[in-house]
């Protein structure tokens, strides 16, 4: 049901992605999240086209956490800024966090390989029905996704919709 990944490039560090639908207790998780009781991201799976664009956005947290020049107070907080494709952290959280009334949310979880139960303590948390993270499209809002990174026709027939949201991200920075 969850997906785990080893970071290529920091190999002491997994990320766990789990997808949950039919949440009721969404405003407990995320004044959990922000009381800083609840150590994982809060995504909302409306927003995201893979799975992979979490598992980019996660890694680029990681870095900066690592050489010290993280732009939020946290590694999740981290990672919900580096989903956004603008530099404003009020609207990277207003897009990509949950609200209290959401009912999917996506978790994120960052550990080492001997803290795997941290991810089942995680899980049991959520009042939901935890699905596939493969299942991820069947929760997106591609016309919003669009919207947001502004994604052009013309470019769509020269890759994919993931592809320009990965692109978009990651050259936020620079542009």
């Amino acid at each position: 049901m969850h997906v785990t990944h080893e970071l290529e490039l920091f190999p002491d560090n997994n990320v766990t992605q789990m997808l949950f639908k039919e949440v009721k207790n969404a405003a407990e998780l995320r004044q959990s999240a922000v009381e800083g009781k609840l150590n994982a991201a809060l995504i909302n799976p409306t927003m995201l086209v893979n799975h992979f664009q979490v598992l980019v956005a996660a890694n680029k947290a990681v870095h900066l956490q690592k050489s010290g020049k993280m732009k939020t107070k946290s590694l999740y907080s981290e990672i919900i800024f580096n989903l956004s494709p603008t530099n404003n952290i009020s609207e990277a959280f207003k897009r990509f966090g949950i609200s209290d009334g959401d009912d999917a949310v996506m978790l994120v979880l960052v550990h080492s390989k001997d803290e795997s139960q941290l991810v089942s303590d995680l899980a049991a948390r959520v009042d939901g029905q935890q699905v596939p993270v493969e299942d991820l499209s069947s929760l997106s809002d591609a016309a919003k996704i669009k919207k947001l990174y502004k994604i052009t026709p013309q470019e769509e027939k020269c890759g994919t919709v993931l592809d320009a949201v990965v692109c978009r991200m990651a050259t936020k920075d620079v542009m």
